[in-house]
């Protein structure tokens, strides 16, 4: 997701679902998923607070550093986002 994130714009917030589908390739450490999704640590952790309340994201603390993972629920979401950015991706505004 990148400069063609406009149609998904209109739909979506595009950086909780980018946090979702960056989750996909595995575990994460919190400052990781907020550079990879060009956001502050406090927003990315707030959002990720809310997933977990959600029960698409689980923490797992590592000393000091948290990781985060999808749990099975996400995983489906952060699928059906993926999908989803795909076919948005590929929409071309008549002109």
């Amino acid at each position: 997701m990148g400069s063609g994130d406009k149609p998904l714009s209109y739909f979506v917030h595009v950086k909780p679902t980018k946090i979702l589908i960056s989750l996909r390739s595995g575990p994460k450490y919190v400052t990781l998923i907020a550079k990879e999704v060009d956001m502050t640590y406090s927003h990315a952790i707030k959002l990720l607070d809310i997933f977990n309340e959600l029960g698409l994201v689980e923490f797992e603390e590592k000393g000091r550093i948290k990781m985060v993972k999808l749990t099975d629920t996400g995983e489906e979401i952060a699928r059906i986002f993926d999908n989803l950015v795909s076919k948005l991706s590929k929409l071309k505004r008549n002109q």
